[in-house]
């Protein structure tokens, strides 16, 4: 058959035509499936991505948040809450304080100022407010209590940190670290009772780091006219014992016999502590 029959002419074109759309038909569906899944896959990291940045907004760590003891006061209970931020405190608010008549009108004006006084100082070496005098020395002495809780606490933490880089560093750094420890735990005595001519009195103190942290009197003359120079005279002992930091403190005018029973008692419970 010659090269330009008709017959091999039709044929061979027929035979490219076929050709042309099997390689067409073969192609084509390769395309669609990769097309699909390329799409499929940013909608599932982009879904696993949000609970990801939703627990690292969580995971911030927060301030810590200590009670004090309750102080009792003639007019009634006082306890206050801080909360200490890097060492700090930077919020002080009162959980109890005297309440009904005259007392909430007293509260209402000394509690934001003893608030304020103690985020300023830092301590509970804060001024009495005016005209709420057993208020402000209740509220001193439980803003005490929660900074002696706090500072426990924290002396807690970096001991464990101490001993975490004395175990990267050098051995003589872990040995003076483990002595600290008991130093910075707060002891509590209670000292004899000494007999006055009103009634017993008997002293309690908290010593840490070998100063008085808290003295409080565990008993104390009371009942008529006793219960008065108790109220009265008590909260300032309680408060010259903490800043003398020994029993050499003077005694309350109008309030001699308890004054001497109470400076026995003090000594007596410092002798114990050893100081």
């Amino acid at each position: 058959m010659k090269k330009s029959h008709p017959i091999r002419r039709a044929v061979l074109a027929g035979a490219a035509t076929v050709s042309g759309i099997v390689l067409l038909l073969s192609l084509k569906p390769a395309s669609d499936p990769a097309s699909a899944q390329g799409a499929a896959a940013p909608r599932q990291s982009a879904a696993q991505e949000s609970p990801q940045g939703g627990s690292a907004q969580q995971s911030s760590s927060g301030a810590g948040t200590v009670t004090g003891d309750v102080a009792q006061t003639q007019y009634g209970p006082v306890q206050v809450r801080i909360t200490v931020r890097g060492g700090k405190v930077t919020r002080s608010e009162v959980v109890q304080i005297p309440s009904g008549g005259r007392s909430t009108e007293v509260s209402n004006s000394s509690v934001p100022r003893l608030n304020q006084e103690a985020v300023a100082a830092g301590s509970a070496d804060i001024d009495a407010v005016s005209g709420a005098t057993y208020t402000s020395a209740g509220y001193k002495k439980s803003l005490q209590s929660a900074l002696d809780k706090a500072k426990a606490q924290g002396s807690g933490a970096s001991g464990s940190a101490g001993s975490t880089g004395a175990a990267g560093s050098t051995g003589s750094s872990g040995a003076s670290a483990a002595p600290q420890a008991p130093a910075t735990q707060a002891r509590t005595v209670t000292g004899s009772v000494a007999q006055t001519q009103y009634g017993a009195v008997q002293v309690r103190v908290s010593v840490s780091g070998g100063k008085i942290t808290k003295a409080e009197a565990v008993q104390a003359p009371k009942g008529g006219l006793s219960d008065q120079k108790t109220a009265m005279a008590v909260p300032k002992l309680n408060q010259e014992a903490v800043a003398a930091g020994s029993a050499d403190i003077d005694a309350v005018s109008g309030a001699t016999y308890t004054s001497t029973g109470y400076k026995q008692s003090l000594q007596s419970a410092l002798d114990k502590a050893g100081g």
